[in-house]
This record gives structure tokens, C-alpha cells and sequence, in this order.
């Protein structure tokens, strides 16, 4: 995979449990502000009827993007760590 570039607008997936929020790993949001030059980001998590109920500053660590589409074949796999 390639580097986990955080973008406006991308879909992504919480990597940690945020108990003090009511969110948990695997929760989905979408980006909606880029923070601090892009070190951190405002992500918004909405219900079935696109309606939100929690918008949080996260950590690039803290997310992942997902993707949709099949990945190149030249991507390599990269190691991230915590």
C-alpha cells in the first residue's frame, strides 16, 4: 500500500478506540478539515441518514484511509508503525 496521504474529503477508518467520544476502532468518518498544515485532521462521524454525531481532531495515527478501487500492482507494501 502506499503511504497513508490523508486527503480532504477521504473516507477513513479509526485505528484506536476513542471511549471518551463513544468511537471505537474500525468506526468510519470522513475528513473535513485538515489541521495544523495537515499534522492532524477534523474527521465527522455520521449515522445511516448522514447525520452526524461526533466531529473530532485526530493524529494521522489514528486513521486510515480506505480505498474503493484496486491497487496498483507497481505499490509496494510499506510497514507503518505507531
Amino acid at each position: 500500500m502506499a503511504k497513508n496521504t490523508v486527503k480532504l474529503l477521504d473516507v477513513v477508518a479509526l485505528t484506536v478506540d476513542l471511549p471518551e467520544y463513544n468511537l471505537w476502532r474500525g468506526q468510519v468518518g470522513t475528513v473535513v478539515e485538515l489541521l495544523a498544515n495537515g499534522a492532524a485532521f477534523e474527521v465527522e462521524f455520521s449515522d445511516r441518514d448522514g447525520r452526524t454525531y461526533e466531529s473530532v481532531g485526530l493524529r494521522p495515527e489514528q486513521i486510515m484511509v480506505l480505498h474503493f478501487e484496486p491497487a496498483s500492482p507497481d505499490m509496494k507494501p510499506e510497514m507503518v508503525t505507531a
